[in-house]
């Protein structure tokens, strides 16, 4: 049996819980902005960092950091327009 890695798991929930949040303060167009758009967003500065510079710890970083950067557009979003 694999070994649960903790960091992705938590990465994947936080991910999931901030469309929640998009869809509940915001629309279903926020959610669904939010989770295909950072799936789009993370998926290619993940690959580009990768392919480049094969350093995990900056590609953790980064995911980490579009992530958070999301969250506070979301809370300014629905603080300026709702």
């Amino acid at each position: 049996m694999t070994k649960l890695h903790l960091e992705p798991l938590l990465f994947c929930v936080a991910w999931a819980a901030l469309a929640f949040a998009g869809g509940i303060w915001g629309s279903w167009w926020v959610a669904v902005l939010l989770s295909v758009g950072l799936l789009l967003l993370i998926s290619s500065a993940s690959l580009q960092i990768l392919s480049q510079t094969d350093d995990l710890r900056l590609e953790r970083q980064v995911r980490w950091g579009v992530l958070v950067v999301a969250a506070l557009a979301l809370v300014v979003g629905i603080n300026a327009f709702g």
